[in-house]
């Protein structure tokens, strides 16, 4: 093989470069003197877990405590939110496993060599050096910043009283259903013509992409539909094809606005949401009143009253009375007195109205493992009439065939279209949607129409609100129960934490700082209270006592080491000595601190941007968690210190000493 020859220069720079390059190397890859012995070190992190291990014991117990009344509800909410509580709690239980038995290994194993204070971290001192003047100028004027405190908590709950209400958030199915009902009596031909003509009309709409629509019920006997009751599935097209500006509001408004025909009443829901309410409450639209009674009549005059009265209510939108009355029969009564000069029976006479119009069954066909029976009837032209009907044939012995107005009596008469019963009572319901507002003003706005209505009810008669505001009665009483029982366990989780009812008690007044900027954020975001927002509140309850819980315990640690150095007595430790460790408990622990909070946000933030399918859910859980994290994390930086520096003044003030809290960390 050839060799390059290398001038003796070169050969010479060439080795001391190397020389240089290795000593670089092992100057970057050379363990640092380790100043602790293997003994010492092992020590160091058995006392170093065992102070963290109760820390997070009773942290994992307080978030698993606030998610209690996730796992109580019931119905849609507890099958769509429970997975969310038992995942959350699942992680905590194993990350508190993980953390006292993995993290110390693995910490054993990874940490080697010279350990670098705090103060040594660049991004800590930094954050110092901005957390520090701001948390003495709140020290110095503490008074004032408890009033800021106070004030904006006042503004918060001003703010809560004017948030509207509802029991879920919309979820976007990216279709629509279209429910229009028509008159009882309508006719087969009519209805298809109806059906046919809105079809066509909803077609002609730029974002609307297929159209199927069914009038009457399915070959099932579960659908009780009547005939005059259209379902119309709308699939829309991508959001990106959709005419600039418009919304899905807007499409339901055009088709609305296109489709006023005289005698059909319009209603518009989403596929799924609507079978979910027809399950779960008998309720095809967001709300109805069921009215209960003993008379069809009865109970038809008092749903027209309650139309009626809930006319031009702001946000009732689709108002419509199921017809009680309406419905069209043919009565055909045989004539007794003439039936008997024909030689006739009223048998007789059935079975002939029996084989025209119904049809008889004259044998069975099989074919493979099915059966079908073959039934004869005559032709549609000679049933599809009243006229036609009188002159069906009647054979008779004597007088051959003669018509069946001859020996009945056939004629149309009124009757209810359909009999609804529940509770073993008989049941008619008025029924809207809520639109442009939300659901639980709009309830409470009909509620106040009708209350001197409903006092005045018939004996045996009253009535029920149903549909969603049924199930959002039964989630908000629920919590309601569960809630204070949820306050009663943290708070003694923490009593147990600091053996202390004032350390506990500094660290439960943090919930509604934090509630504060959750507030906030919903009341700006334009967001309805509901189950949804409610579980956000509950993750943020605990997650602004754990920060909080954080910062009580460093704050006893200053105290702790205060006592150490200066002594327990009024005549060795002052206001001045005692706001030093204030300030050193507060900010010297300042990063801890701040990745919980930042952890969580980052993992939040990106939420508030989602646009897919179940965003309409998601957010209302975020935005509350973001503006509580936020409020939470600025109250327990500058406002507990305060709260807790005045604290030990007062101790110190009444008993001439503080008491030092032996917080488990």
């Amino acid at each position: 093989m050839p060799t390059e020859a290398y001038p003796k220069g070169k050969k010479n720079l060439i080795v001391i470069h190397n020389l240089a390059m290795k000593k670089l190397f092992k100057k970057i890859f050379k363990k640092e003197h380790d100043p602790l012995s293997q003994e010492e070190r092992m020590k160091l992190i058995e006392d170093s877990s065992k102070l963290v291990g109760p820390g997070v014991f009773y942290s994992t117990l307080i978030v698993i405590a606030s998610f209690l009344p996730v796992f109580l509800l019931t119905g849609m909410e507890g099958k769509l939110f429970s997975p969310l509580a038992w995942t959350k709690s699942f992680i905590l239980i194993v990350d508190a496993i993980v953390a006292i038995t993995l993290t110390p290994v693995l910490i054993s194993y990874l940490l080697k060599g010279k350990l670098r204070p705090e103060s040594k971290n660049p991004i800590n001192r930094k954050l110092e050096t901005i957390y520090t003047p701001i948390l003495i100028f709140c020290l110095k004027w503490r008074k004032s910043v408890l009033a800021v405190n106070v004030v904006a908590l006042l503004i918060g709950g001003l703010m809560y009283t004017r948030l509207g209400s509802e029991f879920m958030p919309a979820l976007d199915e990216g279709s629509i259903l279209f429910m229009p009902v028509t008159l009882p009596d309508v006719s087969n031909s009519e209805i298809k013509r109806i059906l046919q003509v809105q079809d066509k009309l909803i077609k002609s709409i730029p974002e609307v992409t297929h159209v199927l629509g069914k009038a009457g019920r399915a070959n099932t006997a579960t659908d009780n539909s009547p005939i005059s009751m259209i379902e119309t599935i709308v699939l829309l097209k991508p959001h990106n094809e959709w005419r600039s500006g418009k919304t899905k509001s807007d499409i339901v408004s055009e088709i609305n606005n296109k489709l006023q025909i005289p005698g059909v009443t319009n209603g518009f829901t989403q596929p799924i949401i609507n079978r979910i309410n027809m399950l779960s409450t008998g309720i095809r639209t967001d709300v109805g009143i069921k009215i209960y009674g003993a008379s069809l009549d009865t109970i038809d005059a008092l749903s027209q009253k309650i139309k009626k009265k809930l006319e031009g209510t702001e946000g009732v939108k689709d108002l419509f009375a199921e017809p009680i009355t309406g419905g069209k029969y043919i009565d055909i009564s045989a004539k007794r007195d003439v039936i008997g000069r024909y030689g006739l029976t009223v048998d007789d006479v059935n079975n002939v109205v029996e084989a025209a119009i119904g049809g008889m069954t004259l044998t069975t066909t099989i074919e493979g493992r099915q059966r079908f029976s073959v039934n004869a009837r005559y032709a549609q032209e000679y049933r599809n009439s009243i006229v036609g009907l009188k002159k069906l044939q009647v054979q008779t012995m004597d007088f051959g065939p003669i018509p069946l107005e001859t020996v009945a009596d056939i004629a149309i008469s009124d009757g209810p279209p359909m009999i609804n019963s529940e509770n073993a009572m008989l049941r008619g319901s008025v029924l809207f949607n809520v639109r442009d507002r939300d659901l639980g003003s709009t309830v409470e706005d009909a509620q106040n129409k009708l209350n001197t209505m409903m006092a005045k009810m018939p004996k045996g008669y009253y009535v029920e609100w149903s549909g969603q505001w049924e199930s959002q009665i039964r989630a908000n009483k629920t919590l309601s129960l569960i809630l204070p029982i949820v306050v009663i366990i943290i708070f003694i989780i923490l009593y147990f934490t600091y053996n202390s009812m004032k350390e506990a008690m500094i660290t439960m007044i943090t919930v509604p700082f934090a509630l504060i900027g959750g507030i906030f954020m919903v009341y700006f975001y334009g967001i309805n209270l509901s189950v949804a927002v409610a579980v956000g509140f509950i993750a943020l309850f605990g997650m602004a006592i754990e920060t909080a819980m954080l910062m009580t315990i460093y704050l006893n640690e200053a105290m702790t080491k205060m006592v150490a150095k200066h002594g327990n007595t009024a005549e060795t430790i002052n206001e001045d000595i005692i706001r030093e460790y204030v300030i050193e408990g507060s900010a010297k622990r300042l990063r801890p601190k701040l990745m919980t909070v930042f952890v969580a946000l980052f993992g939040l933030i990106p939420i508030l941007w989602s646009t897919g399918t179940g965003a309409d859910v998601m957010i209302p859980i975020t935005v509350p968690l973001i503006g509580g994290t936020i409020s939470s994390i600025i109250y327990v930086l500058l406002v507990t210190p305060v709260v807790f520096e005045m604290s030990k003044l007062h101790e110190l003030k009444t008993k001439g000493k503080i008491d030092i809290i032996d917080a488990k960390h």
